[in-house]
């Protein structure tokens, strides 16, 4: 509930400054010590067991980017299956980097934009104002209407970190969704939170609605987290653990007390770095199996990939390839 912009497909990478991408990293400006005590958003808690989890997709893929300077990239994807996880057809995409670097990886602001041939448009932009503000707007047009539109910022403090989300809020209609995150480091290792969501408006039963969540994480030395969140609608745990140089492993509990029912995921990543290929795989309660595998072509600046996934019980199948260019 805290990202009205988790259920839209997400946009290509913006482009790089260096191998690593800029989207959650801490601004370099804060002095290192900071940077070791802030615990991060809240939408990063669970970011390194989601990490180790594949994206299947079905049809075939085919992304050309092309980077016109060091501050502006164009992307064209083009995709063919039967639109069940992401819709079929051309895509345009537009990303501008701008000159305001806080680290070698890191650059505001960034504007980014795709728009399909019916002129569905998904566009996001990040900036960061002084050394600790972050704000993020997104929004998504639809057959020219705006079905969301999402306003985030973040405050991150020395050994804290604060955020405030305002999503479709529709002053007319008097509905919206307001999310409140805080997330604090109580040591070195552990950290303590909670999320407060509230929804308003005609659509809601009782016409408002408020749900409150508590959060933690622990950060162990032997390379293994431990994070998990507690509300009043149920519970969401995470363990994730380092294998080896190559090898990472991650297990995801998710239960819904409303529905009574419980999701067990078990995932995994293997890098090859001297075969230039990558595999993601997992499993879960309901039967489901998905893959992906990722290879790099050098030195032609393409990568192959492979997607597959599985439903035992739905007889349901998947299976892709994607070819990334650029």
């Amino acid at each position: 509930m805290g990202n009205v912009l988790a259920s839209a497909p997400p946009p290509p990478p913006p482009p790089q400054l260096a191998p690593t991408p800029p989207a959650t990293q801490t601004p370099a400006d804060v002095s290192a010590g900071d940077n070791d005590l802030n615990p991060g958003s809240m939408e990063e808690l669970h970011k390194k067991c989601k990490e180790v989890f594949p994206m299947p997709f079905d049809g075939v893929r085919v992304v050309i980017t092309k980077g016109l300077s060091n501050h502006f990239q164009l992307t064209h994807t083009l995709n063919m299956s039967n639109g069940v996880s992401v819709p079929s057809g051309y895509r345009f995409g537009a990303t501008y980097i701008g000159t305001k670097q806080t680290s070698p990886t890191e650059a505001y602001p960034i504007l980014y934009g795709e728009v399909d041939p019916q002129g569905n448009l998904t566009s996001r932009i990040l900036h960061l104002f002084g050394d600790r503000v972050k704000v993020q707007a997104g929004a998504q047009i639809q057959e020219s209407k705006c079905v969301m539109a999402q306003l985030t910022t973040d405050y991150r403090g020395r050994d804290f970190t604060a955020s405030l989300t305002l999503g479709n809020i529709d002053l007319i209609n008097s509905s919206g969704v307001a999310v409140l995150h805080y997330l604090q480091n109580v040591s070195e290792r552990v950290a303590l939170g909670g999320e407060l969501a509230y929804q308003y408006g005609p659509q809601v039963p009782g016409y408002e609605i408020a749900a409150l969540s508590l959060a933690g994480r622990y950060s162990s030395p032997n390379s293994f987290t431990l994070s998990g969140t507690l509300g009043n609608t149920g519970a969401h745990l995470c363990y994730y653990q380092k294998g080896g140089e190559n090898i990472q492993v991650g297990v995801e509990v998710e239960t819904n007390l409303r529905v009574a029912e419980s999701v067990a995921t078990f995932g995994y990543q293997v890098d090859l770095p001297k075969a230039n290929l990558m595999f993601r795989g997992m499993v879960d309660s309901n039967w489901t199996i998905g893959a992906v595998l990722e290879k790099k072509l050098l030195p032609l600046p393409f990568t192959f990939a492979l997607s597959g996934q599985v439903n035992h019980v739905k007889h349901a199948t998947r299976v892709g390839a994607g070819l990334y260019l650029g």
